[in-house]
């Protein structure tokens, strides 16, 4: 009797232990993943542990920049970390730090007629950059990027220089952007 009465223990022990065996397997996969820290972003964009930015006005410094452009600039690479980054703005002495200058400005005609006149002119901006992360120094750089926008050659530059600057501004801080958190 007592061998039966054993066996019939064990199949109800093995039973249970089969049922159990998810709940296990999910206990010990939860305990595995929480050891574990997975950064991702949506836009592409990783922070690390900074909490707090910093993004000095960009300066004019090419001899044809206004100080309207490079402020168009420099708020657009506030904006665009803003939106894409959980970095809070602070005036000085963030965790990451941006700076840099406004070093070309120029317009040059595009699209030679037959007539030898230029059916599109073509604004360049460029802008030389230095990031500093405060947390982490391996990441400081300092580089120039630059991009362009055309225009109608029977436009005078000051009627369109401020949507031209909104437009190449968003290019430019989208590059800063990829080439600083976005580790391009």
């Amino acid at each position: 009797m007592r061998s039966s009465q054993w066996a019939v223990r064990s199949s109800q022990l093995a039973v249970r232990s089969v049922r159990c065996l998810p709940y296990a397997c999910c206990l010990l996969l939860l305990i595995f993943f929480a050891g574990c820290r997975v950064n991702y972003s949506f836009t592409g964009g990783d922070v690390g542990e900074a909490r707090t930015m910093t993004v000095d006005l960009i300066e004019a410094r090419a001899p044809l920049a206004t100080p309207l452009s490079a402020q168009v600039l420099t708020e657009a690479v506030r904006d665009l970390l803003l939106a894409q980054t959980p970095l809070k703005l602070k005036q000085s002495e963030g965790d990451v730090q941006y700076s840099g200058a406004l070093v070309g400005y120029d317009v040059q005609p595009v699209n030679i007629q037959a007539n030898e006149t230029a059916a599109l002119n073509r604004l360049t901006m460029t802008v030389q950059i230095t990031y500093i992360n405060t947390l982490d120094t391996k990441k400081n750089k300092e580089f120039t990027v630059s991009r362009f926008s055309d225009y109608d050659s029977t436009q005078d530059i000051t009627s369109v220089e401020e949507q031209l600057a909104r437009d190449i501004g968003k290019q430019l801080a989208q590059d800063i952007f990829d080439r600083t958190l976005g580790d391009w």
